[in-house]
């Protein structure tokens, strides 16, 4: 075997190109192995044990500079750049993270976890190469499903003027996600189809250089390629056609389902744990809807998944669901034209992605004031945990934006309340933040959601009053229940509702019976919700403390424990009371 002898990307330039062949076989073998067990990116990795195997082989990393797209495609290059012990030892699967990272390897030059952003900062690299009289190689490696977002294009569009060393190797595997969508994919196609002699080249449109290699799985070709264009003076597009799932039977025919996942069993791709969690309520409350209304019309931006639109409920919405492909931005504005034209236009999106959103949202939809519905996913510390995929950030960053309602639900029949306002009335882009947890309390929420900033009062008592937003509604009643049991005597639960806006006459009344006001949101809380009431509180007599989660990037961490550490343990908030209402607590 030669895996177990590999420490860094020197060890395997000694082989022979027959070699690496049997490394490649063998690096797959490894990562199905530990994918098996542990999870992860599955057909992004296997179609590129290959071609980072060459890539190792021709360049001298970390001098020459890789930038992967995403990088969820990283752990051949982590295999190959020290960090083998991670895919071969059980006990030291967590010692790396699902994406590249510099704090583990100068092998890697950024953290990253979004997606279009490969040329750009490859460029960056290049641009401070040339400033500072460097001569290393610059790659950058890019899926084909990532050039759809506008920012790969910028990069393309600019990358020929840098008139320096720039190689862009575009990753063809024919899938993002889930099936790509757009005219770009129509030209790409045609470029495998004729060995790249199609006339239609964008990338020669743009002023790149272009080779194109129809096996990207050949060891010996793509060295060959690779070694024709190491030390270019100039930008240049390798087009590469592999396949997403390699080596593994069943991904390759459902690259979709493949693409990421939990653990399996290797003989059949059977899981060994719950799939990918599917909300049913909300996917069916969007199906239904389209099917009773021509106006409707689902969008995503290459995650059909956030809304749970498998391959048969795409089919069934027919051309009243959208797939962008990766382009968060378009999808933002163009659910403002269709909302002004007509439409009811619904936009579900994983809450980390809508980040990319914000100008379109502020100038294209919010200012317009069209009525848009964005269902937002995953904006939880409930939700992902890797530090380039936080969905926390979302009430900091658009609950500010005029005309913008957002809205949290905590149960499956408020959801479906607001649900019914969002794709019925006219008057403003409605946000819902879609909570993980949806229990079904069997009562009807009959709330007129077109009365803005109305909160609900749940429980009525004094002293302490408790406004607890979203998937944090359960916490604040956990609190209420154990100060009851403490002391005897009722807090005042609140159940917001609204984001966007505060019930000034509600908050006004509990200065008269309250001297203390815990806000709890599942967020940030620089910037947030409940320094919005604070703010509101002023200069009266009204205490006020915010819960939330510190302005901060954390990762891999178990929501509990990132709680506890910002002190949002149903024990350490009754603490805080106690220190401010003693007389209240026995």
């Amino acid at each position: 075997m030669y895996i177990e002898n590999i420490n860094s990307p020197k060890d395997i330039k000694e082989l022979s190109v027959e070699q690496l062949s049997v490394l490649a076989e063998e690096v797959r073998t490894a990562l199905i192995r530990k994918l098996s067990e542990h999870g992860g990116h599955i057909g992004p990795n296997l179609g590129m044990v290959e071609t980072t195997i060459a890539l190792h082989y021709v360049f001298n990393s970390p001098i020459d500079k890789i930038v992967f797209d995403v990088s969820h495609q990283s752990y051949v290059h982590k295999m190959l750049t020290g960090r083998m012990a991670a895919f071969l030892d059980p006990a030291k699967y967590d010692d790396v993270t699902g994406y590249t990272n510099p704090d583990e390897s100068e092998h890697d030059f950024f953290t990253i976890g979004h997606t279009s952003t490969s040329v750009s900062l490859a460029m960056g690299l290049a641009k401070g190469r040339d400033l500072t009289g460097g001569k290393e190689n610059i790659i950058a490696v890019i899926g084909d499903g990532s050039l759809s977002g506008g920012e790969a294009l910028e990069g393309l569009n600019n990358a020929a003027m840098l008139g320096s060393n720039m190689i862009i190797i575009v990753n063809d595997n024919d899938q993002s996600i889930a099936e790509n969508h757009g005219g770009l994919y129509k030209g790409l196609k045609e470029l495998r189809d004729t060995n790249g002699e199609s006339p239609d080249n964008i990338f020669k449109a743009m002023g790149l250089e272009y080779y194109y290699l129809g096996d990207g799985h050949d060891v010996s070709a793509l060295i060959k390629l690779f070694t024709s264009v190491k030390d270019i003076d100039r930008a240049v597009v390798l087009h590469i056609h592999t396949i997403k799932g390699k080596g593994l039977k069943y991904a390759e025919e459902n690259k979709e389902y493949w693409h990421a996942g939990g653990p399996f069993h290797i003989e059949d791709g059977s899981p060994k744990g719950p799939g990918w969690p599917v909300n049913e309520t909300v996917r069916e409350s969007v199906l239904d809807l389209i099917e009773k209304r021509s106006d409707v019309v689902a969008i995503t931006a290459g995650t059909p998944s956030v809304i749970g639109f498998t391959e048969d409920y795409r089919k069934r919405a027919g051309k009243q669901f959208v797939d962008v492909g990766i382009a968060e931005e378009h999808a933002v504005a163009m659910a403002s034209g269709i909302a002004r034209n007509g439409g009811t236009p619904i936009f579900g999106v994983f809450s980390p992605f809508l980040q990319r959103t914000y100008d379109q949202l502020s100038s294209d939809l919010c200012l317009n004031n069209n009525p848009a519905v964005i269902m937002v996913f995953m904006a939880s510390v409930y939700g992902m945990n890797s530090n380039t995929h936080l969905g926390i950030y979302d009430i900091p960053m658009i609950s500010h934006i005029p005309n913008l309602v957002y809205l949290a639900p905590t149960s499956k029949e408020e959801y479906l309340a607001m649900f019914k306002y969002a794709t019925t009335q006219k008057a403003h882009p409605i946000a819902i933040r879609i909570p993980m947890m949806m229990p079904e309390t069997g009562i009807e929420d009959t709330t007129d959601y077109s009365l803005l900033n109305k909160y609900q009062v749940v429980r009525k008592g004094s002293g302490v009053a408790i406004i607890a937003l979203g998937d944090f509604f359960e916490l604040g009643v956990q609190i209420a229940d154990k100060y009851k049991i403490l002391t005897g005597n009722d807090v005042t639960l609140i159940n917001p509702k609204f984001i966007t806006g505060i019930d000034e006459e509600l908050l006004e009344c509990l200065k008269t019976d309250h001297e203390l006001v815990l806000t709890l949101e599942d967020g940030i809380v620089e910037g947030g919700f409940g320094q919005t009431i604070a703010s509101f509180y002023g200069l009266s007599d009204m205490k006020v403390k915010n819960y939330g989660i510190k302005k901060s990037f954390p990762t891999d961490f178990r929501p509990e424990e990132l709680m506890r550490e910002n002190g949002l343990s149903v024990e350490q908030i009754i603490e805080d009371i106690k220190s401010v209402c003693r007389e209240h607590v026995m």
